[in-house]
């Protein structure tokens, strides 16, 4: 068995390797998407009445479905003909490489953390997922990360805030 936070910080590290290969202008478009998909969730559990009172089970399978969603899109890069020629596309020098090092490993941070902090608010629905021993130190460590996953601190208006930012870095970096 593995534990959770261990779990996080393979993917963590897996994703880091992936924005060192993608480059880091590909890497803030997924930032973004990670921000719309809580944003999104965040206004649909609000205004929707339906979706207000769902069981934890179905809250879960919403809020990992938008999610998916939303991540799988920000990674589908987009093949403008005209993008090919712009230099923030190219990864050739080192400082590129690092600079999607470091944002892919925050990638990893906000997709995995925020797919394990849903999966701690639906109460671990799986049986082969177990929630942190608080006895163990493996647990300990789990729960001390559980305290900083992305939507614990990522609350409106932080939300809305972070939706602006992406958005400008979006606007910045692709066009």
């Amino acid at each position: 068995m593995i534990s959770l936070s261990v779990l996080f910080w393979m993917y963590v590290a897996m994703f880091a390797m992936i924005g060192a290969m993608r480059g880091w202008a590909k890497e803030v478009l997924v930032i973004s998407g990670v921000i719309v998909a809580q944003f999104l969730v965040t206004i649909l559990e609000t205004y929707i009445p339906f979706l207000k009172n769902m069981a934890p089970i179905s809250a879960f399978w919403v809020r990992i479905v938008i999610l998916i969603l939303m991540v799988f899109f920000a990674y589908q890069s987009p093949k403008i003909p005209r993008n090919l020629d712009n230099r923030k596309f190219v990864r050739d020098r080192f400082e590129d490489i690092l600079l999607g090092l470091v944002i892919g490993g925050v990638n990893g941070y906000m997709i995995f953390g925020t797919a394990w902090y849903y999966l701690k608010e639906a109460g671990y629905p799986f049986d082969w997922i177990t929630p942190p021993d608080t006895i163990t130190e493996a647990g300990q460590s789990a729960i001390r990360l559980i305290e900083i996953l992305p939507p614990q601190w990522l609350q409106p208006p932080l939300t809305y805030i972070a939706v602006a930012v992406a958005f400008v870095l979006v606007l910045v970096v692709f066009i």
